[in-house]
């Protein structure tokens, strides 16, 4: 690759600086190159390519694409996915230690376990109804429990109903909710802590849960982590063995530097976390190269376990297709 390649397509990491971070690909700039924009060379350059799913995390690579797309995506995953949150709290009771708003501010950003895409925003002034709003209730009071061992100084066996989980909370069945809500309504996991209590203290509510988006309020964001990285790349100018080359290893995230047949050599760059260790030290740095592809971006999603991530990725594509069918509408009549 050419001199003048390398400062298109990639960033270089120097000790205290970063090189070549703005993107200059564009129509004019370079002599030789067709920079302009081309749907076609967008289609086959572009690619999403899953390199890890879990039930509640996902990790993909993004190619092709420029970083305010990229930030875009991110953005959309963050802040315009919908799902379900408690809007609404009705506070009967509360003689717990925690003060009531922040008791409601707490409930509110308990993740919900339910597909949102079954269920309509709730317009302000709206009645309540099956399709827009879930109903969960939660009352439990503090006793002494009576049979506890005497010698005992644990809480939880001294006192029944001291500390409040999100399995207490029970759902409430709106109209018939119940018919096409077969697998019943449930937080994302049953042993959230919600309240601690002692005897004589109680809490008694009925919430609201509506649907709604994270640039409304962040309870409504789908995702704990919508991260990227550029995929980094390390280049050996010269071959480093024995000492020299144990001494290369350290000053990477393991897997990056393998050591085989005597000689260092780069096994997994894609671990490298981007530390620029090996800069600090002269004898190492004048034989590496630090660099980062500028259109190959490294997604973790990590959802908070109300929607799929695969889902999650398929929902924020739906939102940024509807921009760009707005936009293109607006352009449209700016053109007639």
């Amino acid at each position: 690759m050419s001199h003048l390649d390398e400062i298109r397509n990639k960033i270089h990491l120097d000790v205290f600086t970063v090189r070549n971070t703005e993107d200059t690909r564009y129509p004019g700039t370079y002599t030789g190159y067709d920079d302009s924009w081309d749907f076609n060379k967008f289609r086959n350059n572009f690619k999403i390519q899953i390199i890890r799913r879990e039930s509640r995390e996902i990790e993909f690579d993004m190619l092709g694409v420029d970083t305010p797309f990229a930030n875009a995506f991110r953005r959309i995953l963050i802040s315009e996915v919908p799902t379900m949150a408690i809007e609404e709290v009705f506070l009967y009771n509360n003689t717990s230690v925690i003060q009531d708003e922040v008791l409601c501010h707490r409930l509110g950003l308990l993740p919900i376990n339910i597909d949102p895409r079954l269920f309509e925003m709730k317009g302000e002034g709206e009645a309540v109804d099956a399709k827009n709003t879930l109903q969960f209730k939660l009352k439990m009071r503090c006793k002494r429990n009576k049979k506890a061992p005497a010698d005992t100084t644990n809480p939880e066996e001294i006192y029944t109903n001291s500390k409040v989980y999100t399995r207490h909370v029970e759902w409430e069945p709106l109209g018939n909710q119940r018919e096409w809500l077969k697998g019943g309504v449930k937080f994302c996991h049953d042993d959230i802590l919600i309240n601690v209590l002692r005897p004589g203290q109680e809490i008694d509510m009925t919430m609201h849960a509506v649907k709604g988006i994270g640039s409304d309020h962040a309870k409504f964001s789908p995702v704990a982590t919508a991260t990227y990285r550029l995929l980094p790349e390390i280049q050996l100018l010269k071959e480093f063995r024995g000492s020299a080359a144990e001494k290369l290893k350290s000053c990477f995230s393991p897997g990056v530097i393998e050591i085989e047949n005597g000689v260092a050599v780069v096994k997994n760059a894609r671990l490298d976390s981007g530390s620029r260790e090996v800069l600090r030290h002269p004898e190492l740095a004048e034989g590496v190269k630090l660099l980062k592809l500028r259109d190959h971006f490294i997604f973790t999603i990590e959802s908070t376990g109300a929607v799929d991530p695969l889902e999650l990725l398929r929902e924020a594509v739906k939102v940024l297709k509807g921009k760009c069918e707005v936009y293109r509408k607006e352009l449209d009549v700016l053109t007639t």
